[in-house]
Formats: structure tokens, sequence, C-alpha cells
């Protein structure tokens, strides 16, 4: 047993204060918020029952994801019109570029900030 899978396992919570487990071992009845949301459920308020932890050897640095009950899941609730509404406009805010004020229909990468054709404007004028 290598020393990082070692420092990953602690089934019995002592270390940590919850059940910790290597990275991909970790017993059935537990899922991720992903795994779970795959599965069309939510958390639904309940403590986290359990850990992942993977050591990067190179860096020393610990990744932990949080596990919690497939048994204690509630389903996912449904979309209302209202949300569907909100989550429409902050897309269109996503989309429309601040410059120009016009919806490119793609997502504006945040590292310009603005759409391409401002972008290919802005370098024209730089050079």
């Amino acid at each position: 047993m290598s020393a990082a899978w070692g420092k990953c396992f602690d089934p019995s919570g002592a270390r940590y204060g919850v059940p910790t487990y290597p990275w991909r071992l970790a017993p059935d009845g537990y899922a991720t918020r992903r795994q779970l949301r795959a599965h069309g459920l939510r958390p639904g308020g309940q403590p986290i029952a359990a850990q992942l932890m993977r050591v990067n050897r190179r860096r020393g640095n610990v990744r932990v994801a949080y596990l919690y009950r497939e048994d204690l899941a509630l389903p996912v609730r449904p979309m209302t019109s209202r949300k569907w509404g909100a989550l429409a406009l902050a897309m269109l805010a996503r989309r429309t570029c601040p410059r120009c004020r016009i919806d490119v229909g793609y997502c504006i990468p945040p590292s310009h900030g603005i759409c391409g054709l401002c972008v290919a404007a802005e370098e024209q004028c730089t050079a």
C-alpha cells in the first residue's frame, strides 16, 4: 500500500470526520452530486455521508469529492416557466456583446469580453 493511498483510506472517519475512500473506490450506495443528477436525483439537504480523496504526488495537493447516500436522495424538482424564462435571459446576456450590443449567437468568451467582430476591429485599429 502506497503512502498516498493510505492517507486516503479512512472508512471509520476517525481522521477526517467522515468516512474517506481513495479515488474511484467508493462503496455502493454513495454518489457525487453529478452522479445523482445523472440519475435524476438531488442530495435534498442531507449531510455529506463520505468523501473521496486523491493526492497528487508531484504537487502534493489533495482533491476531495463529497459523497451522498443514494437512498436518501430526492427527485430533481421540475423546471417552472419562470425558471425557464430566467435561464433564457441569462443565456441572452452571455451571448450579447457589451460593446456592439448584438446577439452574436454564441457565448462570448470571458478572455476577450467582446465578440469576435469587435476583437477583429480592435486589432485593425491597433495595427
